[in-house]
Parts: C-alpha cells; sequence; structure tokens
C-alpha cells in the first residue's frame, strides 16, 4: 500500500467497457512526512475521493483485486482515504494540521469505505 494525495482528474470519454462508470484521479505519491516520492500516477478511485484528499492506493496486480472477477486495466487503484498519520516523529491528520504532532494517543486511520 501507498500514500498519495489526489491531485487532478482524468476524463476519457472512450475507454474499455471495464473502465465505463469508473472515476480516474492523478495521485502524488508522498512519503509518510507528506513530501513528493515520485511522479504523478492516474489511479482508478473506488472510495469517491476528490482533490485534495489524501489517499492508500495500491499498485500492480493488487489493484486490480477490487474488480474482480472482470478484467479490469489498472495500474492503481485507490482503496482507502486517510484521516491522520502518527509518526514517532510527529503526525499530521489530512485536510487539517500543517505537519507536526498530533496529540499523544491517535491512531493511524483509514477509513474502510
Amino acid at each position: 500500500m501507498n500514500l498519495g494525495r489526489v491531485i487532478g482528474n482524468v476524463w476519457a470519454t472512450r475507454k474499455v467497457e471495464t473502465l465505463k462508470g469508473r472515476r480516474l484521479l492523478i495521485v502524488q505519491p508522498l512519503t509518510f512526512d507528506r513530501r513528493p516520492a515520485g511522479d504523478p500516477l492516474v489511479a482508478l478511485d473506488t472510495m469517491d475521493s476528490g482533490p485534495g484528499d489524501h489517499v492508500i492506493y495500491v499498485s500492480s496486480t493488487e489493484a486490480t483485486i477490487p474488480f474482480r472477477p472482470a478484467l479490469t486495466p489498472t495500474d492503481a487503484t485507490i482503496v482507502g482515504v486517510v484521516d491522520s498519520v502518527d509518526l514517532e516523529t510527529g503526525g499530521w491528520q489530512a485536510g487539517g494540521l500543517e505537519s507536526g504532532s498530533l496529540e499523544s494517543g491517535s491512531l493511524d486511520s483509514v477509513s474502510p469505505g
């Protein structure tokens, strides 16, 4: 699993049948202290996320698992929306606090959908 932030949308008027009705989003991969980690990528959205959301995505063969038994061509799929991250060196809350420590006792949290 990987952490990223949604930075845009992709619109495709023509696509294979298994992609019809599915949203394509541009995701910037991030380190867990929110620094960019590589080039942006296109991911299928299963969580109704949108621009600005911090997300968990899977890639490679695991990206197709949410769509089985259909053979959906995807290299990355968003499988969670991040609420907060708690690191030993400090943490952050999505859409809220800037980098810095969270109050003690906070837990990593990913919405199950």
